[in-house]
């Protein structure tokens, strides 16, 4: 049965981004904020306490966030137009937006929200709502060294606090302050990249939360369970885990070389290789989930597997595997 509610707080939803990525106005982009925050935290409340309570600490944080930014416009008398002259206001505006996009070092709220979410509800947190924010961080260009210190501190900080973690949720979303580091810095070099980045990160993340979701998995122990007649399961789940850590040559490595090749040319060299010595650290706690249930004595070998593996997985395999050769082709093109 179709809820109707859920789908007019969708639409609300998706309203509220896209009145604040179209705006012309902070007060405008602060209305479509607000729409967009009334209308998801319904879509986050489910039957049990631990989504009500997630719910809860998720609109303290947006709205301590949205009295900033109303703090920070107002004061500075542009309320109807984009222009910011205050240093100050534009600092305290460009914080109050990285609270709201969960980035690091505003980012104290975001595994505690998702560690009691259900899995669309995270998939939902980690991609479109980061959207308008980072739409409203195009606007101010004044502070950059908030922006680099928000980058570095996303990727470093996000690799450091998900090495330890058992829950699978919390892991998903230490990758994700980690990739909204990165998405950050695509966007202070590249639209396009950007958008490339999103829409692949999209599509990994959804993969793998489809799995998690499918199986009910919530724990890194769990991952042992799921295995015994899913036989073409396991190695998908594999592949999504390495390709969110952007190891090559699979799809997530695409916009990752993208980022890193454009900001060499903006010259981030030091942004540059601080991301990419914190991509180690979240690839580790990937590979750390990967063989954690490889090496497990009920686990059948891996050419098993593939031998069980269905036509469709054996696609999608491959297609993730010569997706390297399919970067350099279009690369070598345009």
């Amino acid at each position: 049965m179709i809820n109707l509610y859920k789908i007019m707080f969708f639409n609300l939803t998706l309203l509220g981004t896209f009145i604040t990525i179209s705006s012309i106005s902070w007060y405008t982009m602060w209305l479509g904020l607000e729409i967009n925050l009334l209308a998801v935290i319904p879509l986050l409340i489910k039957e049990n306490n631990y989504s009500k309570e997630a719910a809860m600490k998720y609109f303290l944080a947006q709205a301590f966030a949205s009295s900033l930014i109303i703090f920070a416009v107002v004061t500075s008398d542009s309320f109807f137009e984009l222009n910011l002259s205050s240093l100050k206001n534009q600092i305290i505006l460009n914080s109050a937006l990285l609270m709201k996009m969960g980035a690091a070092p505003f980012h104290f709220w975001f595994p505690e929200v998702v560690s009691g979410l259900s899995w669309p509800s995270i998939f939902l947190l980690s991609t479109w709502q980061k959207i308008a924010p980072m739409i409203m961080i195009s606007f101010l260009t004044n502070s950059p060294i908030l922006m680099t210190f928000a980058i570095i501190s996303s990727s470093v900080i996000s690799g450091v606090q998900g090495l330890n973690q058992t829950s699978t949720r919390k892991i998903m979303a230490y990758s994700s302050i980690n990739h909204t580091g990165w998405l950050i810095s695509t966007f202070l070099s590249s639209l396009d990249i950007w958008i490339i980045y999103m829409l692949i990160y999209s599509f990994i993340l959804l993969s793998t939360v489809y799995f998690f979701n499918k199986f009910n998995i919530f724990w890194m122990q769990q991952l042992n369970f799921i295995y015994s007649d899913k036989k073409n399961t396991k190695l998908i789940i594999f592949l999504n885990f390495l390709s969110l850590g952007g190891l090559p040559p699979f799809m997530g490595f695409f916009p990752k070389w993208l980022a890193i090749m454009m900001m060499l040319k903006s010259n981030f060299f030091f942004t540059c290789i601080i991301l990419i010595i914190s991509t180690l650290l979240t690839l580790f706690f990937y590979v750390r989930l990967t063989f954690f249930s490889m090496t497990n004595k009920t686990m059948e070998n891996i050419l098993i597997i593939i031998k069980h593996m269905s036509y469709p997985a054996i696609l999608l395999n491959l297609f993730l595997l010569l997706s390297l050769v399919m970067y350099m082709i279009f690369y070598s093109i345009f």
